[in-house]
């Protein structure tokens, strides 16, 4: 058994791509996507008409629509490949306006419905700021079911869980840069691998809460820089993994040995904690970390967002 089968036994595997075509071998659960990842899609030669065609179909509309459109068409190739979920990305240049990322989010679930896709087979990624917490938790209430991205701190998570969303998304790998650049030349790649990277300790920490305090949100750990990260996580509900580091594991037959157990967490001595919205951002803001990338994170998400638009426009 490869590592990546053997990883399937205690997590569920997500491929974290736009390129559905990469899809079938790995075999994952579910599959996410975002902005930057339906562009890099775009760019090869195979998935260009994809996007020439909802250029041509929908000319006449709003670029935003159109936007949607296109990751809408991505996310139902994606569905007839996969039998779980899809992730799919509100605009980040959205993330700090409640009622705009709540009316997105309604749309594109409508878009996917227009195509036969049914609700719980979508997650609407969302940026977690709080006001991207908020547009989740109304959502949720709708029956619309989300998945926070851009969460990099304890204090984003535990105000997700309060919003009852259907899942989170720390990122491991971002984390793990920023603590790196930090240290600079001291540095020990050796001391800080497996259960000792940061990243890892942060999702660790995520989801030892969500246990022992039965909060039904589900943790998917995602943005991973190598295979270590993953093991090391084994056990998590979910784990997003980019298609090169999908085939890492398929290649590799080293052990995987669980790491991360709900019924232990259950029995570790925690205190409760909860956020209102001054406390979320002065946590938030307490941790430069998680203020840095989160910051970081909406920024590039957003200007591939608007690359993405210009080369719309420039199709039609």
């Amino acid at each position: 058994m490869n590592q990546l089968e053997a990883l399937k036994q205690f997590t569920t595997v997500v491929a974290d791509t736009g390129d559905f075509h990469q899809l079938a071998a790995f075999r994952p659960q579910d599959a996410t996507t975002n902005p930057s990842l339906i562009l890099k899609a775009v760019q090869k030669p195979e998935y260009a008409p994809l996007m020439k065609e909802c250029v041509t179909r929908f000319g006449d509309r709003e670029i935003d629509e159109k936007m949607d459109r296109l990751i809408v068409r991505f996310g139902c190739e994606i569905l007839s490949i996969i039998p779980g979920r899809v992730s799919t990305e509100v605009d980040a240049r959205l993330s700090f306006d409640t009622d705009a990322t709540v009316a997105r989010a309604e749309r594109i679930v409508e878009l996917y419905q227009a195509e036969g896709v049914h609700i719980d087979r979508v997650l609407i990624k969302i940026a977690s700021t709080w006001e991207g917490i908020e547009a989740a938790r109304k959502l949720e209430q709708r029956g619309i079911h989300t998945n926070l991205t851009l969460l990099f701190s304890f204090a984003q998570a535990v105000a997700c869980g309060q919003a009852r969303v259907q899942l989170i998304s720390p990122f491991v790998g971002r984390i793990y840069d920023w603590y790196k650049k930090q240290a600079g030349s001291q540095w020990d790649e050796a001391a800080m691998a497996g259960a000792n990277d940061p990243g890892v300790q942060s999702v660790r920490a995520i989801y030892n809460h969500y246990k022992r305090f039965d909060i039904a949100t589900e943790v998917m750990g995602a943005s991973f820089r190598n295979v270590g990260q993953i093991i090391a996580l084994a056990g998590c509900d979910l784990l997003t993994i980019a298609p090169e580091l999908l085939a890492k594991l398929a290649e590799s037959n080293e052990p995987v040995v669980q790491a991360l157990d709900a019924q232990a967490a259950r029995s570790i001595d925690l205190q409760p904690v909860s956020y209102d919205e001054a406390g979320f951002r002065y946590a938030l803001n307490a941790d430069a970390m998680a203020t840095e990338k989160l910051a970081e994170g909406i920024r590039a998400f957003a200007a591939d967002a608007a690359k993405l638009e210009h080369m719309m426009l420039a199709a039609a």
